[in-house]
């Protein structure tokens, strides 16, 4: 990009989505630190999680929970903290950012789907499912996904008026819904999801463009990476699991070929290897510890996340604003998880820290 092309972008940039983009950069700020982690890690209750919290940017949240407190309590006061910052900044957002923000949750509309859908065949009720869903992730006509029988009935009676429409038409079948027709259909909706929304972000450009498309490569290499994982030892073939994977990324199409026909982990681990990226990531993964896999995986999405508030005048800090601060919650629940259980030892083993 030259000189006057970049001069551009921030003048024009920050005429349109400037104040956002300070008020995300604000919401940065306030996200646990190192410091914090150490501090919850010596708390002793529940009780003293929420008061060490109270102190925070989730204090407004938590102020008048009454004891005793619950471990889906907290989840539920800092996840409301992240929704009440989504939808101010969705209030605010002018085109194209609205459109963007609206992308970066249609993940947790795909896992709302499937968590009703899956709910409804063991014959559990709406309301308590509902009630589970992800704030982000909510439509209109979400609780209506329990009368739905088959794939198709699933798209004719909720899906066709909600953002996911094109994603499920474009890999409709008139399959029954069970567990193995549902994982599937989680995946290959997510495979049409990252695509678009890779489309999306190289349309917009700039260095939108250029951080987002190393954001959702990463996330598409991953996806990749987790089916395989899962898929060992299933019905699923080769060529059915190659359907499942993104069109881009690191490892398209190469790599996701040799993944493809990946038998065991050992297999997996040297196609993954021969992308330079994730030799090093995988490099620090000892023989017998792929139950740390995750971990280092969302360690190195923490990495990529933080490294997009180092520029400036892009969509980037917005996804990397929700998905830090979702890592964030899961390191309170697991922190709190661990107080509950009374298993202290453990609460450093799965905290990923973000600052």
């Amino acid at each position: 990009m030259s000189f006057g092309e970049d001069t551009s972008e921030m003048c024009l940039f920050n005429v349109k989505d400037g104040f956002l983009e300070a008020v995300v950069r604000g919401y940065k700020l306030g996200l646990l630190t190192t410091s914090d982690y150490n501090n919850l890690c010596q708390c002793e209750t529940l009780e003293d999680i929420k008061l060490y919290l109270t102190g925070t940017d989730y204090g407004p949240f938590l102020a008048n929970e009454p004891s005793p407190m619950h471990t889906t309590t907290l989840v539920d006061c800092c996840t409301r903290k992240l929704v009440a910052d989504w939808r101010y900044l969705r209030e605010n957002a002018g085109e194209p950012m609205g459109r963007f923000l609206d992308y970066c949750t249609y993940g947790h509309m795909i896992d709302n789907v499937v968590l009703i859908v899956t709910g409804t065949l063991h014959e559990r009720d709406v309301q308590e499912l509902l009630e589970k869903c992800n704030p982000l992730g909510m439509f209109d006509a979400i609780a209506s996904l329990a009368v739905a029988q088959n794939m198709r009935d699933l798209y004719r009676l909720v899906l066709v008026d909600t953002p996911l429409a094109p994603y499920f038409s474009d890999n409709l079948t008139s399959e029954d819904l069970d567990e193995m027709n549902i994982e599937v259909m989680r995946n290959t909706l997510y495979k049409a999801y990252l695509d678009d929304f890779a489309s999306f972000v190289h349309r917009v450009g700039g260095t939108t463009g250029e951080i987002m498309s190393e954001l959702l490569s990463f996330e598409a290499d991953r996806r990749a990476l987790n089916i395989t994982l899962n898929s060992i030892g299933s019905e699923l073939t080769r060529d059915d699991r190659r359907k499942l994977y993104a069109n881009f990324g690191l490892l398209y199409p190469h790599g996701q070929a040799e993944l493809a026909v990946a038998e065991d982990f050992d297999q997996i681990r040297s196609a993954m290897e021969k992308c330079p990226p994730y030799q090093a990531i995988f490099s620090r993964l000892g023989l017998g510890e792929t139950q740390m896999l995750d971990k280092i995986m969302y360690e190195e999405e923490v990495r990529q996340l933080v490294n997009t508030f180092e520029q400036q005048f892009h969509y980037g800090v917005f996804y990397a604003y929700m998905r830090l601060r979702e890592q964030e919650i899961r390191n309170v629940m697991w922190i709190a998880e661990c107080v509950a259980q009374d298993q202290k030892a453990r609460v450093q083993d799965g905290i990923v820290f973000t600052f």
